[in-house]
């Protein structure tokens, strides 16, 4: 996966703002906050959509949510509340085939988004 932005980022070759990190999973600030809080979680190894995972993924999958709820502590939005954004495809926003979840807060959140 050389050409995916986001594997290079997991291999250090574009800096990103690091939130939380393990063996499995990177979290960082994204470039462009479509709010006060904006983080995106990915898993290191290269899934290219939510439908990509397999049984074989549930480790990261649950170590992905272990951050979300982390970061949110950490960012102080546990309480106030946040959202979690997946987009699945090019309709859907898509923009890096990479799996990644959006964490958004820190303001109130519109409903429906889109």
């Amino acid at each position: 996966m050389n050409e995916c932005i986001f594997c290079k980022m997991v291999e250090k070759k574009i800096p990103v703002e690091i939130v939380d990190e393990d063996e499995d999973i990177l979290a960082f600030k994204d470039i462009k906050p479509q709010a006060p809080i904006h983080v995106l979680v990915i898993p290191k190894i290269h899934i290219p959509s939510i439908t990509s995972i397999t049984k074989e993924h549930s480790r990261i999958m649950m170590k992905i949510i272990k951050s979300i709820q982390n970061i949110a502590k950490k960012t102080d939005i546990i309480d106030s509340g946040f959202r979690i954004v997946v987009n699945n495809g090019e309709n859907a926003g898509q923009a890096v085939d990479h799996l990644h979840f959006h964490i958004l807060g820190g303001r109130s959140l519109k409903w429906p988004p889109g």
